[in-house]
């Protein structure tokens, strides 16, 4: 079985990853999520973009399509092969947030979405993105707080308990609380931040809820009995309707000194 080795995640791995991310891109407010993140961004035509982290690269379709150079950055090869296969005309390559292939300054944006809680120093991606960047560069990091789903359930213990678990799994499950403190102290300026929160009440968000028990009770943090009732309970909410998922997203915008 090939893993990669930056990842630690196999081509199946991936695959169930780009099932959830599309998930995600799909849910209500996505798309204007990701259109606020261009616009703080200052994507243009003609100017140059990195999405680092890009995933399945929609995000790197979406700013070509305005006009803009943007290429799409993962250290996750089948990652890659998926997003040249979504959009063939679109720009990838493979390489990870701390040793990006580019010269300095050969950029007027820089974007990560998603990714900023998975590195173990975040600092030193952002040393990175400061690098790429021309003074006056634009950098937009989007991602949410681990220990913030707000999720409704009978078993509010449990929850809390499911919600922890998955969060102590993440490198730096609450990276988003220091982002200003990290841009600020990596040279940049102008820090602003943003909270875009979704709610959902029906079944569209129920794997991604399964997909957080299932972590729980892979980490041994709590029993199978209870983790099956939890995931049964939420699958009905789905279905009648009567969910509720609330899930913060932080963007954090700043300018290159």
């Amino acid at each position: 079985m090939d893993v990669n080795q930056t990842t630690g995640r196999t081509s199946a791995d991936t695959d169930a990853l780009v099932k959830l991310l599309d998930i995600g891109d799909a849910m209500p407010g996505a798309s204007e999520l990701r259109a606020r993140s261009y616009e703080l961004l200052g994507v243009a035509p003609d100017a140059a973009v990195v999405d680092v982290g890009c995933g399945a690269g929609r995000a790197v379709a979406e700013m070509a399509e305005r006009g803009a150079r943007a290429v799409g950055v993962d250290p996750d090869e089948r990652m890659i092969e998926v997003g040249r296969e979504r959009w063939p005309a679109a720009e990838f390559r493979l390489a990870d947030a701390y040793t990006l292939p580019f010269a300095d300054g050969e950029f007027q944006g820089y974007r990560a979405e998603k990714v900023f809680h998975v590195l173990d120093d975040p600092a030193r991606a952002v040393d990175e993105a400061r690098r790429v960047l021309v003074p006056g560069g634009r950098i937009v990091l989007v991602g949410q707080d681990w220990d913030t789903m707000v999720i409704d359930s009978d078993d509010a213990a449990l929850t809390r308990a499911i919600v922890h678990a998955r969060a102590d799994l993440v490198a730096k499950p609450r990276v988003v609380r220091g982002s200003r403190n990290l841009l600020l102290d990596g040279g940049f300026a102008d820090v602003t931040i943003e909270i875009h929160t979704r709610v959902h009440t029906d079944a569209t968000m129920v794997p991604v809820l399964v997909n957080s028990a299932e972590k729980a009770r892979a980490a041994g943090t709590v029993s199978d009995a209870r983790v099956d009732a939890w995931i049964a309970e939420q699958r009905e909410r789905g279905e009648r309707g009567r969910l509720f998922f609330a899930l913060p997203m932080f963007v954090i915008a700043a300018t290159r000194r």
